[in-house]
């Protein structure tokens, strides 16, 4: 029994990815489209996190090398087994174009992988939209149901046991903007859950914060019932010192601060702005105790 033909006798040959100009030009596309990923995780997470703490992003003026290195903390077990998944399927032409030079089992083994990956689609993008009915239900996990209709389309689009490929608006564009837009979904989902865990964290340990000191040529505006107000001699150009606080940001020389014992919900923050009048110097927090 002979096996099915590897391509449509009316397809244009394939260029070689693993030219030196292709090459070039698949990493600089590549690039500049994760670098403007990147920028929109990083904004979307620290706009998330902070907005947990009720400050706006727009007013901390944090520029594009800062938000690209916070999308960095989205590096977590749910977000690399997506990044797993998405390689695999779209690795899948790549792995074909290499098979096509060798003979044997190789190629037979690429061609069946793809053929059950086509058959497979549809029954997981069927999960993923029940999934998506079920959204309530199977939160904080409700970003599987839009990665595994992504991951569907895509499977879709490899070849059949016939060695046909999709083609035309319908059957390959429609399916593969669709998939990268429900990609885009799953990515911004997984995002603000993190921002959202993360920030709730770091509320739930104040004590660990920063330490911070104020000193001042004048009374501050500070709930005193919290925080330690002490009155220095008169000689003192800083006759005011302030302690027991705890710093959760500071841009621009503000110093976002809070009280031991803050309450995100209840509690106010202080912004302090350092100047001449107002010297401010920062404390461990609490500190583990060693044994022994």
């Amino acid at each position: 029994m002979s096996e099915p033909p590897l391509d449509d006798p009316s397809e244009e040959p394939e260029a070689d990815p693993y030219r030196p100009a292709a090459l070039l030009r698949t990493v600089v596309a590549q690039g500049t489209f994760i670098a403007a990923l990147l920028f929109y995780l990083g904004a979307m997470y620290m706009s998330t996190f902070y907005a947990y703490f009720h400050i706006s992003l727009s007013t901390l003026d944090l520029g594009f090398g800062e938000l690209v290195t916070q999308s960095l903390r989205l590096l977590k077990l749910e977000v690399l087994v997506a990044a797993g998944l998405i390689v695999l399927v779209v690795a899948a032409p790549w792995a074909r174009a290499r098979a096509r030079t060798y003979r044997g089992g190789a190629h037979r083994t690429a061609v069946k992988a793809e053929a059950v990956a086509a058959r497979l689609s549809v029954p997981v993008v069927v999960i993923g939209v029940v999934l998506l009915a079920l959204w309530s239900e199977i939160q904080p996990y409700g970003w599987t149901a839009p990665l595994l209709i992504a991951v569907g389309l895509l499977m879709g689009q490899c070849r059949d046991s016939q060695g046909r490929r999709p083609k035309g608006l319908r059957r390959k564009a429609l399916p593969v903007f669709a998939a990268g837009a429900f990609l885009f979904w799953t990515l911004t989902q997984v995002t603000v859950q993190t921002a959202q865990r993360d920030a709730r964290a770091r509320a739930g340990r104040v004590t660990d914060w920063t330490g911070v000191m104020i000193l001042s040529s004048h009374p501050l505006a500070l709930p005193t019932g919290k925080v330690k107000r002490e009155v220095l001699s008169s000689g003192l150009r800083h006759r005011y010192r302030y302690t027991g606080l705890r710093l959760l940001l500071e841009r621009d020389g503000r110093y976002y601060v809070v009280p031991l014992g803050w309450d995100v919900e209840r509690d106010a923050m202080y912004i302090i702005q350092e100047s001449d009048a107002v010297w401010i110097a920062l404390t461990p927090g609490t500190q583990p105790r060693l044994l022994g």
